[in-house]
């Protein structure tokens, strides 16, 4: 599906990007795994096949516009292009909004928001200059209607669809399509460890949500735009 398409992957450490990671090599792309260090990529770079030629990994500041661009220049000097992009990196944190203060509001901002919209600048003159490639952002299903404690996490991952929305519209002239996707709860081990008494069998796994990224990264969905797609199982 993605043969030879050369794909940026933010968040590559965590448990959705390496799963991603993993899928988009198998399926022959050739990944650039982005992580806060290189040294924290270097597991993930081990599963796959063959490490080092087909994919490589850059330390990156995704709240500094500036280490963006620079990913992206990198990019182009070692693959000569760049397909798509994907903005795994993303975090979570629960407060009420009487104790949640503005630096707790603008972590979760500047991780979840900021950090997609750095990659997204970087990326986006290169894409509109080919007249192609797909750029994938995670929202999340629950902000739809933030519950309790969740006010600052869902603002930013409300945004991060608005952002998504925006700039699909924007670059539909130029034939580069911009989606997200909203999971409800992923099948983490922190996610376990965090509820002990919830059903995991209810979340998405990992798996589950890369498939869907990896098809919005493909020409099999060349006809999606602008989407937010729901992966909830059976929550």
């Amino acid at each position: 599906m993605l043969a030879d398409k050369v794909v940026i992957v933010t968040g590559a450490a965590g448990n959705l990007g390496a799963e991603l990671v993993s899928l988009l090599s198998r399926q022959g792309a050739r990944v650039v795994a982005v992580g806060r260090t290189e040294a924290s990529l270097d597991g993930v770079l081990r599963r796959l096949e063959p490490a080092g030629t087909r994919s490589v990994a850059f330390g990156v500041d995704l709240t500094d516009p500036a280490a963006c661009a620079g990913a992206a220049a990198r990019t182009i000097e070692r693959f000569g292009r760049i397909d798509g992009l994907v903005n795994t990196a993303g975090g979570f944190a629960m407060a009420g909004v009487d104790r949640a203060d503005a630096d707790h509001w603008e972590s979760l901002f500047g991780i979840n928001l900021i950090t997609a919209l750095n990659m997204c600048r970087a990326v986006v003159p290169v894409l509109r200059e080919a007249r192609s490639g797909s750029i994938v952002n995670i929202g999340a299903a629950g902000a739809a209607k933030a519950g309790s404690g969740m006010g600052a996490y869902a603002a930013a991952k409300s945004a991060v669809q608005r952002l998504t929305e925006s700039l699909a519209d924007e670059l539909k002239a130029s034939a580069v399509r911009v989606n997200c996707v909203l999971p409800s709860t992923i099948d983490t081990p922190q996610n376990r460890a965090a509820m002990p008494k919830a059903d995991p069998a209810r979340w998405v796994t990992p798996s589950q949500v890369a498939a869907v990224i990896a098809f919005l990264l493909s020409e099999d969905s060349s006809g999606v735009n602008g989407a937010a797609v729901p992966i909830v199982g059976r929550g």
